[in-house]
């Protein structure tokens, strides 16, 4: 009997510190603006255009709880087919973004693409406010697919740089950045969260295996663009 009753009262113990640590955990995804995805759709850097990468996008922000905003993929598009390029930095918004932690990456767009801004491997959090692995890290998923340059603007006309405007899984490459600024290299590119070099691999350069083959999974960054 007392067996029984010590068991009961663990268990409601438990039940009260599971439902006190709720609320927390909500407030603090509640302003969330910035996230790396957890996952991508799966079929390498084939997004469905910037139109699925943004679906995507809100899909695991609604799972998160911040549904309710408009997010946006910070990737950018080449100029093809008589449609004008894209640059990530226009799609996001004017900030300020935070984790889902509460931790600040950036004020305004020239503080994210300036040498200052707080993304690093502890502050790339995914949706779920997870740390996304790194150099180091098995697996390694820090190839974050953005196909921009430096600055956020777009690549001119002409070689591949994003994978047929996130449309190929097999043939062509994407520009990634490092998430956790980490590289093979203590250079700028390697220390890049959003330019750091172009996909490659066996089966074309943007199926989901050539993706993993240097460090990534097809994932993306996210922003909360109002």
């Amino acid at each position: 009997m007392i067996r029984i009753e010590r068991s009961v009262t663990m268990s409601g113990l438990a039940l009260a510190i599971a439902l006190l640590a709720a609320p927390s955990a909500q407030a603090q995804s509640a302003d969330m603006t910035f996230f790396v995805t957890s996952s991508g759709p799966g079929k390498g850097a084939d997004l469905g255009g910037l139109e699925g990468a943004d679906a995507q996008c809100q899909k695991l922000a609604q799972a998160g709880g911040v549904g309710a905003k408009i997010w946006r993929a910070y990737l950018s598009t080449q100029a093809a087919d008589g449609k004008p390029a894209v640059n990530a930095k226009d799609r996001i918004g004017k900030g300020p973004w935070q984790n889902a932690k509460g931790a600040v990456i950036a004020k305004d767009v020239a503080d994210l693409h300036g040498t200052a801004n707080n993304l690093t491997k502890q502050t790339a959090l995914s949706e779920k406010g997870e740390v996304t692995n790194g150099r180091g890290d098995t697996p390694n998923r820090h190839d974050i697919l953005t196909g921009s340059q430096p600055d956020g603007t777009a690549f001119g006309a002409g070689d591949d740089k994003t994978c047929k405007n996130w449309t190929s899984s097999t043939q062509g490459a994407a520009v990634v950045g490092h998430a956790d600024r980490q590289g093979l290299r203590d250079d700028e590119p390697s220390k890049s969260w959003n330019s750091s070099h172009p996909s490659r691999g066996p089966d074309g350069g943007c199926s989901q295996a050539d993706l993993k083959s240097t460090g990534g999974d097809g994932l993306f960054y996210c922003f909360a663009s109002n």
